[in-house]
């Protein structure tokens, strides 16, 4: 699933393309992928709407219209393409959107677990219905230390799970979790309860610094992620732990081990990071 990083990249990459297109015409080939509303409604109420802005929360991509806020959430394997005319085959496309200078922006999903909601123009977009349940976004200013070690210390569970848990921290997911706790030195088995406020700042801190490094690279490109719009995200090149079975750690050149926490492979150098 694409993280914080990849969906800021697509977003980006999106708004540099399409913004201040009107959308003529759109095509719904899957219902499903309408969440709040009927496709007829969905329809008619994004024709003649122009992209007015961008935005992203975890990892959900946010679309400010004329009158209105389209919500993208891309699941597992979501993507946009931009074209000038539709293939002959539309058996992963569900959504077209026919744009005023002749391109198709479509929405195409292998998985089907992508949706789409849209709603009125909001002044505070995280009051919306598809958000009650999201938690900071991982670059939030407002989210610190102190705030996440509150969150988390009452918690029965280790410290991946937290990480990955978007009520928690939006936008984080299996590869940079990993990334964050080898930077910490932090065992991905560690228990929340044993998690120090000293660990908790230095968890927000790699969390931001790794996010942020990642969004610079265009994300990192891994099984099925790609941007779809001629993007290709370059982070892989600076992980240090994930998905390096048997190679050495970078720091203390033990061979990395892979494991399965909260049921997620998860990678890990066993004498650098430490289980509290």
């Amino acid at each position: 699933m694409p993280e914080a990083p990849e969906v800021q990249t697509v977003l980006s990459t999106l708004e540099h393309q399409i913004k201040g297109a009107k959308i003529l015409d759109v095509k719904v080939y899957y219902p499903k992928l309408i969440q709040n509303l009927d496709v007829t409604e969905f329809v008619s109420s994004l024709k003649n709407q122009r992209f007015c802005d961008f935005f992203r929360i975890g990892k959900y991509l946010g679309f400010v219209m004329d009158d209105l806020d389209l919500i993208v959430h891309l699941r597992m394997e979501g993507k946009f393409y931009i074209l000038k005319e539709l293939p002959s085959d539309l058996k992963h496309i569900h959504c077209v959107m026919y744009l005023d200078d002749g391109r198709l922006l479509c929405y195409h999903d292998t998985r089907k677990f992508g949706r789409m909601a849209l709603y009125p123009k909001a002044v505070d977009v995280r009051r919306l219905d598809c958000f009650k349940n999201v938690g900071y976004d991982c670059l939030d200013e407002n989210l610190d230390g102190m705030t996440f070690y509150k969150i988390i210390h009452p918690l029965k569970r280790n410290i991946k799970s937290a990480l990955l848990d978007q009520s928690i921290i939006a936008g984080v997911g299996n590869i940079y979790a990993d990334e964050i706790l080898f930077s910490c030195k932090l065992d991905p088995r560690s228990r929340c309860q044993k998690i120090s406020k000293k660990d908790c700042e230095n968890i927000i801190y790699h969390t931001k610094r790794i996010i942020r490094g990642a969004m610079k690279a265009g994300g990192t490109t891994i099984r099925s992620y790609t941007s779809s719009l001629g993007v290709t995200g370059l982070f892989q090149l600076e992980l240090k732990v994930h998905s390096k079975k048997d190679e050495p750690c970078p720091v203390c050149k033990n061979k990395i081990k892979k494991i399965v926490v909260s049921q997620r492979g998860t990678y890990l150098c066993s004498n650098c990071q430490k289980r509290k």
